[in-house]
């Protein structure tokens, strides 16, 4: 699996994990919620949301691995 990096803006990610919580959501239901509610969708919204499903699957492979 190829992993990736990304250089954040910390405000902007720090606004998006402020809504995450306000809305009882995880950083990565926000992005989805964000990308599926018709809003324009962003290169940053998608490439984060990429990362934290790249981020969940490695962590599953390490649960089933130990």
């Amino acid at each position: 699996m190829r992993r990736m990096s990304l250089e954040l803006d910390m405000e902007l990610y720090r606004q998006l994990k402020r809504a995450a919580e306000a809305n009882h959501l995880t950083l990565e239901q926000e992005c989805l919620r964000r990308l599926e509610s018709g809003e324009r969708p962003s290169p940053y919204m998608q490439a984060l949301l990429a990362e934290l499903r790249a981020d969940e699957e490695q962590r599953r492979v390490n649960e089933q691995m130990s």
